[in-house]
């Protein structure tokens, strides 16, 4: 993946640049200091990731996180931990907190490489065909995926589509996560933030920011934590 830097600080940008060198996966085409000559590039150069700050002078990192193409993918590289929910609102593929592990930016890089790989491929006419009491149909790859409803784990948002994570397959399809929302049982699944749907059953254990549902960590988003509480608690207490 073709990836750039935008980080107002020089030490922060030399940091990430020597992640990237040992990562085969990437291929470093441009380090800036803010997001204006960063966007500048973009114009004129395809970029598949950005590694981005979010406290940056001028158009900090949310900002420009809005402005850039739909096609290509963001990680944020901050200092502050506490921005990391605001990321899913401009769908980031992952959040690092400086200092960074090297095992930590290595999952990062990882998810945002099958992310990647997901959007490159032909979704556009992937489609939601049927929906029971227990099951949907979905139309991916010139085939009908009968999926049920037990073994969705989450479904995540990911630009214009949603990525529907079961035990065994992850397959995507051009809908947004307000619409295929509305269509499962309010009974066992549960919006935690902007970019995910939980199936409850699956919860393995959670506090008061995030839920975890086998390897996947999931946060909770201010506005739906409440809601999100409320609603598992009555109804973990009538399954008692």
């Amino acid at each position: 993946m073709n990836c750039i830097i935008v980080d107002d600080e020089p030490l922060g940008r030399k940091a990430i640049q020597l992640l990237i060198s040992d990562t085969p996966a990437l291929s470093l085409c441009g380090s800036f200091g803010d997001a204006v000559s960063a966007g500048k590039f973009m114009q004129a150069s395809p970029v598949d990731l950005v590694f981005l700050d979010i406290k940056m002078p001028g158009v900090n990192g949310l900002e420009f996180a809005r402005m850039i193409p739909a096609a290509t993918l963001v990680i944020f590289v901050t200092a502050y931990a506490e921005y990391a929910l605001d990321s899913y609102e401009v769908d980031a593929i992952d959040y690092l907190v400086k200092p960074i592990e090297i095992e930590r930016f290595r999952r990062a890089v990882i998810k945002a490489h099958t992310y990647h790989t997901l959007l490159k491929a032909d979704h556009s006419r992937n489609s939601i065909e049927s929906v029971t009491s227990d099951h949907i149909f979905v139309k991916a790859e010139r085939r009908y995926f009968k999926i049920q409803f037990q073994n969705i784990l989450f479904i995540e948002g990911l630009k214009d589509y949603v990525v529907i994570q079961t035990s065994d397959q992850r397959i995507v399809t051009k809908m947004n996560l307000k619409s295929i929302h509305e269509i499962l049982p309010k009974d066992i699944f549960l919006r935690t933030n902007k970019s995910y749907i939980v199936n409850t059953n699956h919860i393995d254990s959670f506090d008061n920011n995030d839920i975890f549902i086998g390897k996947y960590e999931i946060s909770i988003g201010n506005s739906y934590r409440d809601a999100f509480f409320e609603i598992f608690f009555m109804k973990n207490n009538k399954a008692d």
